[in-house]
């Protein structure tokens, strides 16, 4: 009986100095004081902060060893105290108060110092600033690295719609709700949905861009949703995460919407209302929060009405419409947008001082510009790779631009009638001419009775001289 004692009486022991063993090595300084405040355990860090051996502290009073501590009082109070400016020994630490409760009733305190000199907290707080800039000035290089090279500073335009369509744009930018672009070919789509992303709170996540006109229709899904490792034939071996999964947190931009597969759109209804899909050949459901922008230049509601787009797809898509509207219905933005770009081709090509005539400007602004602003562009960059001055001029822009101010030209000059006339003059000139001035087979040609040819040439003076 005696020897079970023992080993009991060992066996706790051991425990107790394995316990004793777990508290010195806890981080930090720990103290425990009984109710009445009295020292009853310290750890190895308390001991090495104060320089005192453990036999000294043990069973003294916490105030006389801990300078002001309020340790007893916790221990009387049983309220906890966090985070108190103490001084020991001359210095100020920060330090913590919990008190230790048994069936409602306090049984101890324990006092640990968090900073063992408060001016660590001034240097952790310089560390955090620092750290903070530091986050800033990554954040705006994770911006600039992400898809979007555009903002609404690159949106040029000063008239009524320009104003009208930008304002409904920054609005789309405090919210998360899908937003469908619709606009002719080459007017700025891209730009208004990469500007939108730029400015809301998913900025520093990605931009992620599809052309739905571009990927093959067997490619589409794995494209969109990604694929597992053996989900069809040339499939990666560690399979590739899709664009929606890509797009978490960020946007994805569905261009040319309007080419989505018919059998295409009820999977992508169902990941616009659920936020969640599988890779193709897999069962794990993948979520993604994402916000859509589409855009298209195909009229969606009357291929809805054509049973070609889904009606529930085009309701889902269409929370918030921006209709771009095309240059020739802005076209005081055209000068200004000329200067523009004619800015950004010259500072590619590392051209200094590059203008724009003023009988330039207004060639093109009474230009119709079928392909907007992208023709615009286009018609510069060849003007800019033809001139041989500073000063870009009617005679650089290029021969169609100068078809169209000579026709312009006439038919500002001329009546209907006139206009008539020298239509059909030319056409009996070069008839007769491809008919070597047969006078007979030129009228079979014309439809008319070589009487009338004759009367015809008599009076707009055509003969073999002339023509």
């Amino acid at each position: 009986m005696e020897r079970d004692n023992d080993r009991i009486i060992e066996e706790l022991q051991e425990e107790i100095d394995h316990y004793q063993l777990i508290f010195d090595y806890t981080y930090g300084a720990s103290v425990v004081v009984d109710p009445d405040g009295y020292i009853i355990d310290i750890n190895r860090g308390y001991l090495e902060f104060l320089d005192i051996t453990y036999e000294e502290v043990i069973g003294t009073h916490c105030t006389k060893i801990l300078g002001d501590s309020r340790l007893h009082i916790v221990a009387q109070t049983g309220k906890a105290e966090m985070n108190q400016v103490q001084t020991i020994n001359n210095q100020q630490i920060l330090a913590r108060r919990i008190p230790v409760k048994k069936d409602g009733k306090v049984v101890a305190a324990v006092g640990q110092i968090i900073f063992e000199d408060i001016r660590q907290i001034a240097s952790l707080a310089r560390k955090y600033s620092l750290l903070e800039s530091k986050v800033k000035h990554y954040e705006q290089e994770l911006r600039h690295l992400r898809s979007t090279r555009y903002s609404f500073e690159s949106i040029v335009g000063d008239s009524k719609p320009m104003h009208r369509i930008k304002k409904e744009a920054l609005i789309a930018t405090s919210n998360s709700f899908p937003v469908l672009i619709t606009g002719e070919s080459g007017t700025g789509k891209e730009i208004f949905a990469q500007a939108i992303h730029h400015e809301s709170k998913r900025s520093i996540h990605p931009f992620i861009r599809i052309n739905c006109a571009a990927i093959p229709r067997e490619l589409m899904e794995s494209e969109l949703f990604g694929y597992e490792k053996g989900a069809f034939t040339g499939a990666r071996n560690d399979g590739k995460p899709g664009k929606f999964e890509m797009a978490h947190q960020g946007t994805i931009f569905l261009d040319e919407i309007g080419e989505l597969p018919l059998e295409m759109q009820p999977k992508l209804l169902r990941v616009l209302e659920e936020k969640e899909f599988e890779r193709v050949g897999g069962t794990r459901v993948i979520r993604s929060d994402f916000r859509l922008i589409a855009a298209t230049n195909r009229n969606l509601a009357q291929m809805v009405a054509e049973g070609s787009f889904r009606s529930d797809l085009y309701y889902r898509i269409n929370v918030i419409h921006l209709h771009l509207p095309p240059l020739r219905k802005r076209r005081e933005d055209i000068p200004l947008l000329g200067r523009h770009l004619l800015g950004l081709i010259a500072d590619k090509e590392g051209l200094v001082g590059v203008t724009l005539s003023i009988e330039a400007e207004e060639l093109l602004s009474g230009y119709a510009w079928p392909g907007n602003v992208r023709e615009l562009s286009n018609c510069l960059e060849r003007a800019v790779a033809s001139m041989t001055e500073n000063t870009l001029t009617t005679e650089d822009l290029p021969f169609c631009m100068l078809q169209y101010s000579e026709r312009k030209e006439t038919l500002r000059h001329s009546s209907l009638k006139e206009a008539l006339n020298d239509a059909e003059k030319n056409i009996i000139t070069a008839t007769l001419k491809e008919e070597s001035f047969n006078k007979a087979k030129a009228a079979r040609r014309l439809g008319i009775h070589r009487t009338l040819l004759y009367k015809k040439m008599d009076k707009y003076s055509i003969s073999a001289q002339s023509a």
